[in-house]
């Protein structure tokens, strides 16, 4: 692929190649021609209709407490919402995207409930429901996404809306109690969400096969475009869910990604704490002015989240997209432990929070686009933020109010992870680099002998001419 082409035009070079002039059906069917023009079109119409309702889904946020209490409820939350992805994404596999409605309509109903818990066990109550709900969100909004972008677009995609949604809505949170914690505004937002979802019963997209927000001729270029990007042409069937799959599903790529996701998800949900006592440090200000100044970093994350996304779009590389990202994040942890002076830590918190900002959606996309077929992207694009939620979970246990308020512990401990994460990806770029030469030269080829046609269409990543994203 040309990885330099701009935007608008970068889709061309995949309709000119032999295997992307539309699909050809098993049973021997005129191949259907994709004309470039439409196919901009039609991309433009996806990006104008998913990117802005699933930005504005992400930007929910969960309300916290104060001490221990916050720890404890919080590994509450997160051990149901790791349980929760992958079968949740299985389950849109199979039912289509009214599921997804039914989770945003499960939780504005528990946001809702929330506004009228009284008691700590009652907080911990709806933390399980809220996991629950939750917890297959974020996976079914990349896994739709993926349904209808090519492997090369979902970086753009993910990025805007994942890596947008949380560095707003973290200075939103952080904000945090001038806002969330009146108890008529959660009530007031547990039913906007919940009507939301009702609403999204009757207009969230379904399979670009069957969706009534494409035309018929819509329809037809959509699914063309998925045969173009794939090595076995299926018009964007969906096989069967085997255990075979789901197993297969935790190969190297995903794995790597899933760790790297964990390690970063320790650091940033950890920053929630660790912020705005390093701001309580720089002078005397009050609660509100203290959140106040917690917002500048998360803008700034922002920006570079979708100036990230961009530049790996442009030039079609994973891997420099993160480290450039990661490499911020070491630099700013190292001065927040290698000092105590306010003023550089405080400075260090824009580049760990604007590192970390883009680099989960990199991680999401990266493993995401290198899955297929669509079972084993299904669990792929589930695990690595479901397991990687354990990194938040252990983030809250490494920020405890003993360490404050210097936070050496936590601080040290995501050097050492930040670190780690630089070496795992250059160790994957290596691989995915080393497994496409190997292909390119036909060492791989002889996974073909004596399949079946439905043996080739589940070999997906593992067919000869599957390429890796790097």
């Amino acid at each position: 692929m040309d990885a330099h082409r701009a935007v608008d035009t970068i889709e061309k070079a995949s309709v000119e190649s032999p295997t992307s002039k539309g699909f050809k059906e098993n049973d021997g069917s005129p191949s259907y021609e994709i004309d470039p023009e439409a196919e901009r079109k039609l991309v433009r119409k996806l990006d104008w209709i998913l990117l802005p309702l699933f930005t504005l889904i992400c930007l929910e946020k969960d309300l916290g407490m104060q001490g221990y209490d916050f720890n404890i409820a919080m590994t509450v939350f997160y051990t149901f919402y790791i349980a929760a992805d992958i079968p949740s994404n299985l389950i849109l596999k199979r039912y289509g995207s009214i599921w997804l409605a039914i989770l945003i309509i499960g939780f504005g109903l528990v946001a809702l409930a929330s506004a009228f818990v009284t008691s700590f066990t009652g907080l911990l109550v709806t933390r399980v429901f809220l996991g629950i709900t939750e917890g297959g969100t974020l996976p079914g909004l990349v896994y739709i996404l993926a349904r209808y972008y090519k492997r090369k677009e979902l970086v753009l995609r993910i990025g805007i809306f994942f890596g947008l949604s949380p560095s707003l809505s973290g200075a939103y949170f952080l904000r945090g109690r001038l806002i969330t914690e009146n108890i008529s505004l959660n009530r007031m937002k547990g039913v906007v969400t919940t009507v939301v979802g009702i609403v999204l019963l009757f207009t969230m997209p379904g399979d670009p096969s069957t969706t009534r927000m494409l035309t018929e001729e819509e329809r037809k270029l959509a699914i063309a475009r998925l045969d173009a990007d794939q090595a076995v042409k299926n018009q964007g069937r969906k096989e069967k869910t085997t255990w075979r799959l789901v197993g297969r599903s935790f190969n190297f790529t995903t794995v790597a990604c899933t760790v790297c996701f964990l390690m970063l998800n320790l650091s940033f949900q950890g920053l929630s704490i660790f912020l705005p006592t390093i701001i309580n440090s720089l002078g005397k200000y009050s609660t509100v002015q203290v959140q106040l100044r917690t917002v500048p970093p998360y803008l700034v994350s922002a920006v570079w989240s979708v100036v990230n996304a961009y530049a790996s779009f442009r030039y079609q590389n994973r891997f420099l997209a993160i480290i450039s990202s990661v490499l911020l994040m070491v630099i700013g942890y190292a001065i927040s432990v290698a000092t105590t002076d306010p003023h550089a830590r405080y400075a260090a918190c824009f580049l760990m929070v604007a590192g970390g900002g883009p680099s989960g959606p990199m991680f999401l996309t990266w493993g995401t686009e290198n899955a297929a077929p669509d079972t084993m992207r299904a669990v792929a694009s589930a695990a690595i933020p479901g397991i990687g939620a354990i990194g938040a979970l252990i983030s809250v246990w490494t920020y405890v109010p003993a360490d404050a308020p210097n936070y050496y512990r936590g601080n040290s401990a995501n050097l050492a992870t930040s670190s780690t994460i630089c070496i795992l990806s250059l160790g994957l770029a290596f691989y995915l680099h080393r497994e496409n030469q190997k292909r390119a030269r036909g060492e791989r080829d002889y996974r073909l002998e004596n399949k079946t046609p439905e043996e080739l269409e589940q070999l997906g990543c593992r067919h000869p001419q599957f390429k890796y994203q790097i």
